[in-house]
Order: structure tokens, then C-alpha cells, then sequence
């Protein structure tokens, strides 16, 4: 009778334990860019945060970066639940979702994007298009820039002929308008690229150009930057509406503590930016007039691109996301 009872006690500890233990999920998680790098630690960091705060109820397992999922494969990884979660840019799924090209453009910050309707036209549009729950957004404070290996002759009059330009859709449309070729190139690539002259230039912030050593073929950084950063984090949809209320809590109080490391970008902005100059990267500043003719060229060509693409969705982002 003893072993019998022993039995029957260890099968309702069982029963009672099953539930809480079953409660915690893992999801796995994808990097568009590289481990350890500027636009990955972040999201490292992130997990690392949703660990700490979810423990017995939701962990992230963090697969890797480019050689987990190619760049350009990552919104599909997400879209087909090869992965849960993934950091990457809406640059890198514009096959899925061309009006991901526009949140470069956005002027509000996600605080108000928040507030406004803007997130939740964004969130619907992933939803729909991507199978995805758009959870977070990042580096909204950093500008882009081109960088070269030598300094195109019509620089100062905003003429790049005959130049080639690694390129995403990020700007692509304007380094067309701009004389240049543009040619796509992974992250991982643009070192050998502009080694070789495969490219002369490329688009890039001023954080991250030492991450993959790219100072070592760069002399000339143009100022001003244009557009704005824009890396998300994005959710299979079908796994986002399996999770508990609970599980969802934590995601979503993580999201609103990574989008505020963005403070944190001033102070890398300045860093950076001395390094580049101690490297060598000299910096190209045009003329106040044909700067902003840069700014205001690049934002109207891109917006054009957008709606072009996205007659009745584009415009209802501009709207949203920026003052105008």
C-alpha cells in the first residue's frame, strides 16, 4: 500500500507542477546584423533584459546573426516562423512591405507614434503583410551618411556620376537621383567591395563604420546626414497571439525600455565620431545651401518613391509619422 500511496502523491505533485512549469515559452531569436555589432547589441542587450524580467515565464534563445538567417531573409524567416523574434531593419523586407522604406522618414519620435495612431497603422501593416507584430523600434536619433573612398569631382553640386554606391532601399532612390549606380550589398560585404572598387561609396550611420572595419578603406564622410536610423523588432504574429497576457506584458514593458536606450545615442554619436577622425576619415562638409538642398532632396525623393509604391497607404504614413 505505501508505494502505492507514494505513487498517487508523486502524480498529483506532478499534476500540480506540470502547469507552472509548461507556463514558460522560449522563442528564438534572429539578428539582422552581426553579433556583438552596433546595430545587434542592443537587441542583445534586450534579451538579455527579457531574461532577467521573464524568468519562468519567457526566455529568448538567441540564434545568431547573418550566418543564423541571411539579411534580406530575415523578415521571411519571421513571416514563416523560422524564427519567433528578429532585430532588422524595414530596408531589409521591403519585398514584403515596400511602406517599411518610409520609416526612415519619420520625424515624431515612437513616444508620440505611440500616442498619435502611427504604431498602430505600422502594427496593422506588419500584421497583414509581414505576419508580424511590430513590437519596437530603435536608433530613430541617428542619421545616415555616405562615406567614399574618393571624393566624387561634383560633390559640391550633389553630382555623383559615375560613381557606385553600396546601396539598400534605404536610399537607393536617391543615390539614382543623385548620378550614382547604386549596387546592394549585406553588411558583411561592403569591406571587400570597397577593397576591390567594386563600390566607391556607401550609405551608413557614423556609429557602427568600425564593427566590420570599414575605417580601413574609408577617407571621407559627407555631412549633413539624412533620414533616420530605423531598426525593429519584429514578432511572428501566430506566435505573439499564442503567448499569455502575462508573457505579452513583459515583451511589450522591455520594448518601451529598448526604445529608450536611444538616449544613450548622443553620447555615441560624439565617440564615433572622433574616432572616425583619428582614423582618418576626413570629414566633407557642403555648404550650408546645398546641404540643405541634400536634406530636403533626399526626403522628398524618398516620399515620392513611397507613394509611388504605396498610393493608399503612403500618404496616411506621412501624415502619422512625421510634422509635415
Amino acid at each position: 500500500m505505501v508505494p502505492a500511496i507514494r505513487l498517487a502523491a508523486a502524480i498529483l505533485v506532478a499534476c500540480a507542477c506540470g502547469p507552472a512549469l509548461a507556463q514558460e515559452v522560449t522563442l528564438r531569436a534572429v539578428s539582422a546584423f552581426q553579433e556583438g555589432t552596433t546595430y545587434a547589441r542592443n537587441f542583445e542587450r534586450f534579451i538579455d533584459h527579457v531574461n532577467a524580467q521573464g524568468r519562468g515565464v519567457i526566455r529568448i534563445n538567441y540564434i545568431g546573426g547573418p550566418r543564423a538567417i541571411p539579411t534580406f531573409e530575415v523578415g521571411n524567416a519571421v513571416r514563416g516562423n523560422v524564427v519567433d523574434i528578429a532585430n532588422v531593419s524595414g530596408a531589409f523586407y521591403t519585398n514584403l512591405l515596400p511602406e517599411g522604406d518610409a520609416l526612415k522618414l519619420a520625424t515624431r519620435p515612437m513616444s508620440e507614434q505611440r500616442q498619435n495612431g502611427a504604431w498602430q497603422f505600422i502594427n496593422q501593416l506588419h500584421n497583414e503583410r509581414v505576419n508580424a507584430w511590430y513590437l519596437a523600434r530603435q536608433f530613430q536619433n541617428i542619421h545616415y551618411h555616405f562615406y567614399f573612398r574618393s571624393l566624387p569631382q561634383g560633390i559640391e553640386r550633389l553630382d555623383l556620376a559615375g560613381m557606385r554606391i553600396r546601396s539598400t532601399p534605404i536610399y537607393q532612390a536617391l543615390v539614382e537621383a543623385l548620378g550614382a549606380q547604386p549596387i546592394t550589398i549585406a553588411p558583411g560585404e561592403v569591406f571587400i567591395a570597397m577593397e576591390r572598387g567594386v563600390v566607391n561609396g556607401y550609405g551608413w550611420p557614423i556609429p557602427g563604420v568600425f564593427d566590420l572595419g570599414w575605417q580601413q578603406v574609408t577617407r571621407y564622410r559627407l555631412e549633413p546626414g539624412f533620414y533616420h536610423g530605423e531598426v525593429n523588432v519584429l514578432v511572428n504574429l501566430d506566435r505573439w497571439r499564442s503567448l499569455t497576457d502575462r508573457q505579452r506584458e513583459i515583451l511589450n514593458a522591455a520594448a518601451l525600455w529598448l526604445e529608450a536606450l536611444d538616449a544613450e545615442n548622443v553620447d555615441l554619436l560624439a565617440t564615433e565620431g572622433r574616432r572616425q577622425a583619428e582614423a582618418g576619415i576626413q570629414t566633407i562638409m557642403l555648404p550650408d545651401a546645398v546641404a540643405q538642398r541634400l536634406i530636403e532632396r533626399a526626403t522628398e525623393i524618398a516620399w515620392q518613391a513611397v507613394i509611388r509604391r504605396s498610393p493608399e497607404t503612403g500618404p496616411r504614413l506621412r501624415q502619422l509619422i512625421t510634422y509635415e
